[in-house]
Formats: structure tokens, C-alpha cells, sequence
């Protein structure tokens, strides 16, 4: 069901460009990641892309972007991703000590899912159990689609290239993220973080350690004479194990 596409990076075949919709209305872009598990298939993305109180952002449905043939990537469809059943929600979002987790899932359908999809996926295999073994400074890639900008003919992302920033094995803050140092964009929510290791499924031959979520910033920062802190969130991916279970 899912092709292996030799000309093109399976990396890139993980993320996928979300758009959010209230009925026929577009809302807002952001990025998304799949993840299976126990031959279930789950879309990730940030917890604020699917609600968020705050700014009154209520979709009640999401479109992914999805190949449809191996041997051309021009060819894609949108599925659309019901975000409530019956009245209720159907993503799961978790908590911990330290509060919400901004990190949210959604099973796909995998009968919905055309025949001759391609894409590539995520797996617990692919999640780093230790968190000492990743030091400060560690070499990262972001998948995703910053302001919406992306291969428009082929429907690729694009990765942007980030450091660690924080310590990996303290929460920061208590919280259950860490920082990273990379220049992000509004649309890039939700993107995987990921560092590549030689130990991982030699198909995709990277660890998933976080999902992207928000720029971070100084609230007392001088707008006209600070730049930006230039680092980011990302919360640590192995809350997926609860959320997919």
C-alpha cells in the first residue's frame, strides 16, 4: 500500500500540509507528521492546531495533502480529516504534571486512504528512549511548511536546520518540551523534529524526538531594538506512545 519512492528522500514523505477549516471557511495552514502503530495510522500535529481557546480558533475539520503515485508526485488529493463525531472530539491531547501538551492526534482512516497513496511513516521504533544519550547542541531537522511555502508542484515540504538548545534530559521550565535554536515561521506548528541516527529503520533512517509547536520570545524583548530569541519549542515525542495507544 505504501510505495517506496527512490528519487526522493522518505523524510520528506512523513509531513504532510494541514489546512483548517470551519465547514467551507479556511482558517489557518500548519503541518502534520504520520505515526503508526499497531498497523493503525495516526496523523500528529500541535494541539493548537486543532483548538485553541485563546484566539478562538474552533475548526471542525482538517485537509491533509497526500501523494497518489509513486512515479509522479505532481499527482496528490486533499482528504478531508473530520474533527468531531457525534458532537464530540475525536483527537486525543494529553497532560502531564506540568499541564496541557501541546501535541494532538487524529486515526486515519486507512479505507479512506486512496489505494496507491504514498507516504512514509513514523514509528515507536523510530522514538529516542533515552534522553541522555542527545546532548546540547545536537544537529536537527525541521520538516515542514513554514507560512505555507513548500514544493508546490511536487506538494513537498521543505526542513530547516536547528540545534538543540537546551539541556534534552530536564523538561524545560518543567514543562514537557525542550528548545531549539532555528528560524521559524507561522504554518510550521505541528512539524516533526527529528535527528538523523544510523541505528534507526534504515528506510528512514532518522529519531523522532520532538513536534514543533511556537517561537519562544521575551515578553519585556524592545521590538525596535532586540531581535527575536530565535528559539522554539518542541514538545518531546514520546508522549505519542500515550496518545496512540
Amino acid at each position: 500500500m505504501f510505495e517506496n519512492v527512490p528519487t526522493i528522500e522518505p523524510l520528506l514523505l512523513t509531513t504532510a500540509r494541514v489546512s483548517t477549516f470551519d465547514g467551507d471557511r479556511p482558517l489557518t495552514g500548519a503541518s502534520g507528521f504520520f505515526f503508526e502503530r499497531d498497523n493503525r495510522i495516526f496523523l500528529v500535529t500541535s494541539g493548537h492546531v486543532v483548538h485553541e481557546a485563546p484566539s478562538k480558533h474552533f475548526p471542525n475539520r482538517l485537509e491533509i495533502e497526500l501523494h497518489t503515485d509513486a512515479r509522479n508526485l505532481t499527482q496528490s488529493i486533499g482528504l478531508s480529516v473530520m474533527l468531531y463525531r457525534n458532537g464530540k472530539s475525536v483527537w486525543r491531547q494529553g497532560k502531564d504534571a506540568g499541564g496541557e501538551i501541546d501535541v494532538a492526534v487524529v486515526e486515519l482512516d486507512r479505507s479512506a486512504l486512496p489505494p496507491t497513496v504514498v507516504l512514509q511513516c513514523f514509528t515507536p521504533g523510530h522514538l529516542q528512549h533515552s534522553l541522555h544519550e542527545v546532548e546540547v547542541g545536537t544537529s536537527l531537522l525541521i520538516v515542514g511548511f513554514p507560512l505555507g511555502f513548500h514544493d508546490a508542484l511536487h506538494h513537498l515540504p521543505v526542513v530547516r536546520q536547528a540545534v538543540i538548545a537546551s539541556s534534552f534530559g530536564l523538561r524545560f521550565q518543567g514543562l514537557g518540551y525542550f528548545l531549539t535554536d532555528a528560524r521559524t515561521h507561522r504554518g510550521t506548528s505541528g512539524a516533526p523534529v527529528v535527528m538523523r541516527s544510523a541505528n534507526a529503520d534504515s528506510r528512514l533512517p532518522w529519531k523522532l524526538l520532538g513536534v514543533h509547536s511556537a517561537r519562544m520570545d521575551m515578553g519585556t524583548r524592545d521590538l525596535r531594538l532586540d531581535e527575536s530569541l530565535g528559539l522554539n519549542c518542541a514538545w518531546y515525542a514520546d508522549i505519542l506512545l500515550t496518545l496512540t495507544k
